[in-house]
Parts: C-alpha cells; structure tokens; sequence
C-alpha cells in the first residue's frame, strides 16, 4: 500500500509508519506490536511458561508431572495446574464428547432391537444375536476404549476405583453376551428365550458405555466451571502497557515486556498494567475486580496502585514495580489455585471408605450372582448375572470422590472475587470453628498510613534535633511509624545522618549509630532493655497516648533526647467489622507493640474490652499459645513482621493484603483489601462450605447405601421387577452431576 493511500489504516509506532489492508490486522498490531515487529522474542518470552506447565489430577493434587496424561490413581484426566485463558476445551471432553456422538446411533438401534424387537419381529428376528454383537462392538470396543485404559491401571497400580467396577460391569455383559452369540450349545436350556435364543446383554454394554460417556462429558463440563474464578481473574490482566522511554516519547508493548522501574502512563479507561507507585497525576482507581471493594479510590503521587485495577477518570503516570509472577494479580491466582488443589480434612474420610470401598462392591456382586443363582427364581443364574452387573455399576464411587474437591475449588473461587484468599482447604474448614480472634493495631484496625503528630525535646535539646536523629535511625526501617518520622523530617527540610550497625528489634524499636553515637528509638521495653530512664517525659508520653498517639522514646549513650508521637487513624470500616463479627459470636482481642494507654484510647473508641499493649512478637505467639490452651480456637489477624509468628501458630492466621509478604505467607486467609468486614464473609463462606461438602458425602454415601440393595434385587419380592444395569449406569452418572452442581451453589452464595 502507497503512503498515505489511506490513512484510516495505519499506525505510528517507535517512529515509524506502518499500513494495514484491512481494520481488523491493524487492530491486532495495535493490541500487541511487538508480536509482529519482534516475533522471536516474542515466543521466547512466552515459552518458558507452556515448558514448564505442571499437570495434576484434580482429586489426587499430589500427583504431578510435567505432561499430559492419565491419574494413576482414579483414571481422570491430568489437568494443568494453572489454566490458561487461551486453552480450548479440555482434550478429554472433546475426545468423550466425539465418541459419545459417533456411537450414540449404535447404542440407540441395539437398544431398539433388544428392548422392542419381538414388536417388530413377532417371529424372531434370523441371526439378531450376530445383529446385536455388530452394533454394540463399536461402542463397547471403540467408544469405551479409555474406560478400560483406566479399568487396567486401576488393576496394574492396585488402586481400584469406578473405572475397576464399570470395566468389569461392561466386559461381564459383553464378555457373555459373546460367547452365548458363538457358542450357545454351552447353556443349559433355561437360559434360552422364548424365540430359542440365549439371552443377551449387548444392549446393557453399549448403553451402559454410552451413559458413561455422558456423565463424563457432563461433570468435566460441570468441573471447568470451577476454574472460571480463576480464568476470570486472569483475564482481568490488560494485555499491553504505554511505556514512556526516558526521551519523553511513548509506545505500547506487550504486558511481559514491562520492566521494573519502567514507566507507564494509565489514560482514562484503561487498566492498570502492573503493580506500581504513582508519581504523577490524580485518579480514582475502581478496585473492586480484585478486592470487593465498590466505591473508587483516590490516587495521588506517592499511592499504591495495583496491576488491572481500571482508571476511571483522569490520566496517571507511574513507576512499575513490581512485574510478572510478583504482581498482586499472580499472588492470588496462584493461590486460589494452590486452594483449589489442597484437600480438605473431611476428604480423609471419603479417600478412606473409597479405598475399602470397590472391593466391597466387588464382593456383593460376587455374592449376588451366587444367591440368585442358587436360591433365585428361574432362569436364576440370569438374574443373578443381570443383578450383579447392576451392583458394580451402580456403586460407583466417583459421587463419594468428587463431594468435597468440588466444593472447595467452588468456594475458594467464590471468596477471590471477594478478595479473601484461602490458602488451603483447611482453612476453609477451620475458618467456621473460630470463637476468639487476636488483632493487631497498625495496619489492621488502623489505617496504617501513620501521620507525623508531634515531637516533645527532652530539656537542653531542640525538637528539629531530636527529629533530625530519629528520621536519621529510621531511614532503614520499613515499618509505617519510621515512614512517617522521615517523611516529616523531610518536609521540614531537615538533613539526615547515614546511620551505622543498623538493627530492628522487632516490635519494640530499633538502634543504631549515628556519628560514633549509639541511638535506640522505641517503646519503653526498648528504653528498659538499654537502661534509659524513660520516666521524666511519662507524664506527657501518657498525655499522647490518651488522645490515641503512639509514642516512641528516642535515646543517645542511655539519655533520653525526647518523645516522637505518630497518629494512625482508624479505618473507616473498622466499627461495622468489629460489630459483624460480635455479632458472629466471636470475642475480639487487641495486641499491640503500641503503649498500653495508646492500645486502651483506640479500644475504647471501638468497644474492645481485652487489651494488651506493648507485646513483642514473642508475646503475641505467648497469647495465642494461652488462649488456645484455654480451648479457644483463634484466628490472630495482623499485617506486620512481628505478626508472622502468632499467625502461624494460630488455628487460622488472617493477614492483611496491604501488610508484609512475610505476614501474608505465614497466614492461612489473606484478606487484599485489609478490611476486616471479609473476615465475617469468610467464616459464613466457611460454614456454607462445609456444609455444602456434608450435604454431598451425605447424598454420595445414601445414595449407594439405597442404589446397592435394590441392583441386588431387594425389592423383586414386591414388585417382581430387576434394575436393569442401563438404568444403574444412568443413575451413577446423575449421582456425580447432582453433587457437582450442588457444589456450583457456593459460586452464587453471599
């Protein structure tokens, strides 16, 4: 195309004009140029990720391996363990869905004839035996092929499952009816029908492959449906980012071409590319895809701002930080996806009867063939053929299987659209026994975006000095308060010293050295430890504290310099979730590193009636240790380091999203939005989880419990009628529907 032939249809892009013939192939280059202009570094990019695709079976999580396949353990198809958005449907679906369609006609025309013939034939249709085997062979010998894959696993790795009793169920009626078509001078004549043919069960193996085959197509269409959390969430990613070069000039590349410290201008209406800083502009951010949250945040220079939140109003710039697997975006999807694959403790229970299981099943059918056979009306052995068929294929345990793996991967599905992440099935379970929970102050009640307050010198001491010191020792701490300390100091203009032998002695302060001087600047376990008498300022630390300050004592060779008081406000949603979660039954406790007086103004305000302040990590690992040994169960909710070891040892540690990677991995619950109103929606999502798992153990276990006696032929003394095995086969396959979509349930709870 000549320049400026038409000028709808090209691109400037890296100082260069590019021409398109057609809208749709500029549309494309646009979404993604560096594709086209670099397409090996574009697939190198990407290759590492599919190379190192794990695959999992979705009821065994701790079978892996690096390829596709089959589970040694139950038969199901292996699964990548992290979905991908481009992924089609899964391999095992298309290929069950092509043999259930292709043979179905098969099935239909055997069962037709076997079932209606003599209304069709009143004479006997010649060589129908012969027509039957034709028929029910393609769908027996083809369409069931993988089923007896998995039946010869089960029986090479001695793992029997529902493949072990639908291949024997199948080959028994195939395997006889065979051999009564070929050779029916081998039965004794009560086995011969009205016509003089030996009855035949073809019918019962096509059918019974073909309701199979259905129910798998159902369930694996059902199953995909849990991962759609997950795919939702990755699909919330924007695919490019406009990167600003260090010229001033801008360009879109590719999401995995952005770097750390690069940076990205956000114009109204797109997302936001990765996690980053702003350093430029004013937005409200809509977060709610990630964190529940509806109402927009204001963002400023200096905010936080997280990868596909959306950009609602004005035109942002920022520094990316944090890029690829380490963006907030990733963290949750891999856990939601490590929840889903974790099993839960009631599991122990079903992976228990179903171990014992099948070889119970296997023994009745046994044991029904031989009492119909011996005790049963004529032709008793085809009755006790017919029955124990029924047996083995109506007690398939996949029902018992799939109850709580569907509920969980539901659940924890439902709770990241919510922003609370369950780091496994265990905290799902624990999560609704909680009756007392332990919370911190900073970060967690409280906003944790402490503002400088005030500075009180020591007498002979200037109050710029004594900031000037501590903004100098708190240049190494990352923790909220020294933030706040610097962030004045520098307000004020005011130089600060490099300081030497760094240490944070957490939950109680830090030291240093600052030109040959050794400086502590912390609470008065701090000042007791290095012997500064702290108790001429009491009086005004105390005053502080009443109004809610938290107060630090800054000291140089044991003498005090003087007092640095930050305020922290509470958040704004702090009452309602307090209130929520009394109302849930639960006692709140507050531990604090802050003073004492400090601890007690901000729990009066909330109506907290336990407080403890001034606690060292070891102190709140003590309280959680106390309690729980006082019969609590405890959930301790906290955002910092010194949190990490009481959320470990807690029956359920919930970290706040906006705390410490620290914190947030020694948790089990992760909250994103650092809002303790989603620990309330958390345990209610925990009670109707395991609730929802009760309910499908409950119908998995009555409903073999009442399927097993009648396929025996309990009930023929009454109604004179069998189960046929066809219709054994269709109710295996409803039963592991039903507990799926009642597991789908948790997907639309509140």
């Amino acid at each position: 195309m000549k320049v400026g032939e038409n000028p709808d249809k090209e691109i400037t892009f890296g100082g260069q004009t590019y021409h398109f013939c057609s809208t749709r192939c500029m549309d494309k280059f646009r979404a993604a140029p560096h594709t086209y202009l670099h397409p090996k570094e574009a697939a190198s990019a990407q290759a590492p990720a599919a190379e190192g695709t794990l695959y999992t079976c979705p009821m065994h999580p701790e079978i892996q391996q690096p390829q596709p396949g089959n589970c040694p353990k139950c038969g199901m198809a292996l699964e990548p363990m992290m979905p991908s958005l481009e992924e089609e449907d899964n391999p095992e679906l298309v290929d069950f869905r092509r043999r259930f369609w292709w043979t179905l006609p098969f099935s239909l025309a055997v069962f037709v004839l076997a079932m209606f013939g003599h209304a069709f034939f009143p004479h006997g249709l010649p060589n129908q035996n012969w027509i039957e085997l034709g028929l029910s062979t393609p769908v027996v010998l083809w369409a069931g092929w993988p089923f007896f894959v998995h039946w010869a696993q089960s029986i090479a790795n001695r793992s029997p499952d529902m493949w072990t009793l639908i291949g024997f169920g199948v080959m028994a009626a195939y395997g006889y009816s065979i051999v009564a078509t070929v050779a029916p001078q081998l039965f004794p004549p009560s086995f011969m029908n009205h016509d003089g043919r030996v009855g035949v069960y073809f019918e019962a193996a096509a059918v019974i492959i073909s309701l199979t085959l259905l129910g798998q197509i159902l369930e694996l269409r059902a199953r995909s449906q849990t991962s759609a959390a997950i795919k939702s969430l990755m699909g919330l990613a924007p695919k490019t980012a406009r990167r600003i070069r260090p010229d001033g000039t801008e360009e879109d590349v590719p999401l995995n071409h952005v770097h750390t410290g690069d940076t990205l201008r956000i114009r109204p209406g797109e997302k936001v590319p990765v996690d980053g800083t702003v350093i430029d502009g004013e937005s409200a951010i809509d977060e709610s895809m990630l964190t529940g949250e509806p109402v927009p945040v204001t963002k400023r220079a200096g905010d936080k701002v997280i990868g596909a939140t959306l950009n609602t109003s004005g035109s942002l710039v920022m520094r990316s930080d944090k890029v690829g697997s380490q963006t907030m975006l990733s963290q949750i999807v891999q856990m939601v996806a490590q929840a889903q694959r974790s099993r839960a403790p009631m599991q122990r229970l079903a992976d228990t009867v179903a171990g014992y299981f099948v070889t119970i099943v296997i023994v009745l059918a046994l044991l029904t063939l031989l009492a119909w056979g011996f005790w049963g009306p004529e032709p008793s052995w085809v009755y006790g053929f017919v029955n124990a068929v029924a047996v083995l294929i109506i007690a398939c345990p996949c029902a018992l299987g799939l109850a709580t793996p569907m509920s969980i991967m539901a659940a924890t599905g439902r709770a990241a659209t919510q922003g609370i992440l369950f780091r496994d099935a265990s905290a799902i379970e624990d999560m609704r026994k909680i009756d007392t929970i332990i919370v911190d102050k900073t970060g967690t009640l409280t906003e944790g975006k402490p503002a400088f307050d005030r500075v009180v010198a020591a007498p002979g001491f200037a109050e710029d000095q004594v900031l000037q010191i501590a903004a100098s020792i708190d240049q190494g701490s990352e923790h909220p308060l020294a933030q706040a300390i610097v962030a004045e100091a520098r307000k004020r203009n005011i130089d600060l010293f490099k300081p030497q032998q760094f240490e944070s002695s957490s939950g109680i302060g830090v030291r240093g050295t600052i030109n040959g001087h050794r400086i502590a600047l912390g609470n008065t376990a701090l000042m007791e430890t290095d012997k500064v008498d702290w108790h001429g300022m009491q009086k005004e630390a105390e005053a502080m504290r009443s109004e809610g300050a938290s107060v630090m004592y800054l000291a140089a060779e044991e003498q005090l310099l003087g007092l640095i008081a930050v305020s922290d406000p509470i958040k704004a949603t702090t009452r309602e979730a307090l209130q929520m979660l009394k109302d849930a039954g639960l006692v709140v406790v507050m531990a604090t590193g802050d003073g004492l007086t400090t601890a007690r103004s901000v729990a009066a305000k909330l109506g907290i009636s336990e407080v403890h302040g001034e606690v060292k990590p070891q102190d709140k690992l003590a309280l959680v240790n106390r309690l729980q040994s006082e019969g609590k169960r405890m959930a301790m909710a906290g955002d910092g380091i010194n949190d990490a070891p009481a959320l470990a040892k807690a029956d359920v540690g919930i970290a706040m999203g906006t705390g410490t990677d620290v914190a947030i991995h020694s948790a089990h619950l992760t909250l994103v939005k650092g809002d303790l109103r989603a620990i309330a929606r958390a345990r209610q999502l925990s009670v109707e989880t395991v609730r929802n798992m009760r309910q499908n153990l409950g119908f998995a276990f009555i409903y073999n419990a009442i399927g097993i006696p009648i396929a025996a032929g309990l009930l023929y003394p009454v109604t004179g009628q069998l189960l046929s095995p066809m219709i054994a086969a269709l109710a295996m396959s409803l039963s592991s529907v039903s507990v799926i979509t009642n597991a789908l349930r948790l997907r639309r709870s509140h």
